[in-house]
């Protein structure tokens, strides 16, 4: 069971097209269905924190749950009969030779079958030029995103290139967002980073603002533990840390700050977002800056919602799914004046 004809879906899609079953927390409704292709051999990366990574242990996770096979055909007729909920359907690749031919095709016959966008979540180690993503555009896909995940070069090289014999590279990955939002245009870029990873929140504001100013959107994930990977014994990053980060992406992204107008402390923790207290207190209510990040959908809101991809419903949330309640943002506003010490506590400012 392989791609073209096989992919994995989440199990939030699998529920939502009614191959699973379940409930979910508080009522969420996922808006967009995540396809990963797939093959015997697995992936050929080793990123330290994912559960794909060829050198892992015990069932493959990917963002937190088991992802199961299902036909192609069966996935494209069972999401027509969702089109009131979904709005967007995502394919992803992995570290495979095929990946970039299979992906293409996938890519086709979703448009060819249903109505939704399609955003590719593509790794520039095998798109690597100008005429491999031109090749994903005429496809049908409207959007790429980019999982760079690490906010500084000394951490990707740990996590997912020569420390873990991994085959990617910090500057290939950049090349690629260029090369990207010059195919598919501004704002139609987005990069995956990973927060908790052993970064600061300095240098996770830093790696905003250089996606910002390619071109690129930013879409946060909070690390997890993914088992059987060689950071399952890492902590989640504190949910101020997080909180403040997701702040901060929101305020670049919406062009309302620049993070040289940030100020930080000892520890790289934001102290000021550089904006006025009353926007930040707008900002805040609003609660848009705690939601999920990801790909639009048909309205222009994020689509790629990806209910409880960060954590347990069980715990707290920290990319919600839906709008925060009041009461949640009381909560959010507590989180993001919790200055615990860095999960990584000896990393210090200079």
């Amino acid at each position: 069971m392989q791609s073209p004809k096989y992919v994995k879906t989440s199990l939030a899609a699998a529920m939502t097209l009614g191959l699973k079953e379940g409930v979910f927390y508080r009522e969420a409704k996922l808006k967009a269905l995540n396809l990963l292709l797939t093959y015997e051999q697995g992936c050929a990366a080793n990123c330290a924190y994912c559960g794909l990574a060829r050198s892992r242990s015990g069932t493959p996770t990917f963002i937190r749950v088991t992802w199961p096979v299902y036909p192609l055909k069966e996935v494209i007729e069972r999401s027509l009969l969702v089109t009131d909920q979904v709005q967007r359907v995502c394919v992803s690749m992995i570290t495979h030779p095929r990946a970039l031919e299979d992906l293409c095709r996938v890519i086709q016959e979703v448009k060819a079958s249903t109505p939704y966008p399609v955003s590719a979540l593509i790794t520039p180690t095998l798109v690597n030029s100008v005429t491999a993503l031109e090749q994903i555009r005429t496809s049908g896909a409207d959007r790429v995103g980019i999982a760079i995940d690490a906010a500084t070069e000394v951490l990707f090289d740990r996590h997912r290139g020569h420390g873990v014999q991994g085959p990617h590279s910090w500057n290939r990955y950049w090349q690629g967002v260029r090369e990207a939002v010059a195919v598919f245009g501004e704002k139609q870029v987005g990069i995956h980073l990973v927060v908790g990873l052993g970064e600061t929140e300095a240098e996770m504001v830093q790696v905003i603002q250089r996606a910002e100013d390619l071109g690129a959107e930013t879409h946060l994930f909070s690390f997890y533990p993914e088992a059987g990977s060689k950071l399952a014994g890492r902590p989640q990053p504190h949910l101020g840390h997080y909180r403040r980060v997701q702040l901060a992406r929101y305020l670049i992204n919406k062009g309302l700050t620049r993070g040289r107008y940030m100020q930080f402390n000892e520890y790289g923790q934001i102290i000021n977002f550089g904006v006025s207290p009353s926007l930040l207190d707008q900002v805040i209510n609003g609660g848009a800056p705690f939601l999920t990040s990801g790909c639009p959908g048909s309205d222009g809101t994020v689509a790629c919602n990806r209910p409880y991809g960060n954590e347990r419903p069980s715990q707290p949330i920290r990319n919600f799914p839906f709008q925060p309640s009041p009461g949640d943002i009381l909560e959010i506003r507590t989180q993001l004046n919790q200055y615990e010490p860095p999960v990584d506590n000896e990393v210090k400012m200079a």
